[in-house]
């Protein structure tokens, strides 16, 4: 078989209205890294990955991100490193944009690959969280910014199982995956709950302890640190991170409970 063209695993991969999924396409993915993962796509048919191996190698480069921002923030090696994890995270998500092209073109996808995608998503913030502490702490040494890392992946990664068992429950009911009434079912039947989760969801705070933009706050803060020879950034990142970590996983389950996701 001929190799495909760059634009026939263009229209393979990324099939009309990929990029306006809810709550599933990343806005760094609508925004760019959708226009460059074909090149890459193309590549790796080229050279004939399969999507779970590309899932394979999506969550290497998403746990080397974490472990690059733990090493300590001190100094030009400090900023280098906090760099390096940037770059890890933003080859995690060409990866997390290419497993998924690939499948679709070659007709490969599986409840494998689902589930290797989710677990991924899974270690790599937690990793990069857990990174977070150590690097605010300054040392692989226990601590209280050890501890709100640790704090703060408990929350990413109970966010993410808080929605994924509404999948879980509703299956062990007997009840499709998702509502029919659709995006409806997401809002809170409470006015009150429902104008709150607008506004928090107007506000975007909660995308600070996802692993893209996280990591670019973290070189943020590394640039700042090197500039003022500490790690005062960092430690008020790692606070911030595991403040909002917690709120969003009260609010997140409460808005899940109070919605139609569960009837």
């Amino acid at each position: 078989m001929s190799a495909p063209s760059l634009a026939e695993v263009r229209a393979g991969g990324q099939p009309p209205g990929l990029k306006e999924r809810r709550n599933e396409e990343h806005w760094a993915g609508r925004l760019y890294m959708r226009s460059i993962s074909p090149l890459f796509t193309w590549l790796f048919i080229r050279i004939g990955f399969s999507p779970n191996q590309l899932t394979y190698m999506m969550i290497a480069c998403g746990m080397l991100g974490g472990a690059a921002v733990a090493v300590d923030g001190r100094g030009t090696a400090g900023l280098i490193w906090a760099i390096v994890g940037a770059v890890l995270i933003q080859a995690y998500l060409l990866l997390d944009c290419s497993d998924g092209e690939v499948a679709r073109f070659r007709k490969r996808t599986s409840v494998t690959g689902i589930f290797l995608d989710r677990i991924g998503h899974y270690m790599s913030e937690v990793a990069l969280l857990a990174g977070l502490g150590v690097r605010a702490q300054g040392a692989w040494e226990n601590g209280g910014y050890v501890e709100l890392g640790l704090l703060a992946a408990l929350g990413a990664a109970l966010i993410k199982a808080e929605t994924d068992n509404v999948v879980v429950a509703r299956a062990k009911s007997g009840l499709p995956a998702d509502p029919a009434t659709g995006d409806r079912a997401l809002r809170p039947e409470s006015t009150g709950l429902a104008l709150a989760r607008e506004a928090a969801s107007l506000l975007k705070f909660h995308r600070i302890i996802g692993a893209v933009e996280l990591s670019l706050l973290i070189v943020a803060t590394a640039v700042i640190d090197h500039l003022t020879h500490g790690l005062t950034a960092t430690r008020v990142l790692a606070v911030a991170v595991a403040v909002v970590a917690v709120l969003q996983t009260g609010l997140h389950f409460v808005s899940i409970v109070a919605s139609r996701r569960l009837k």
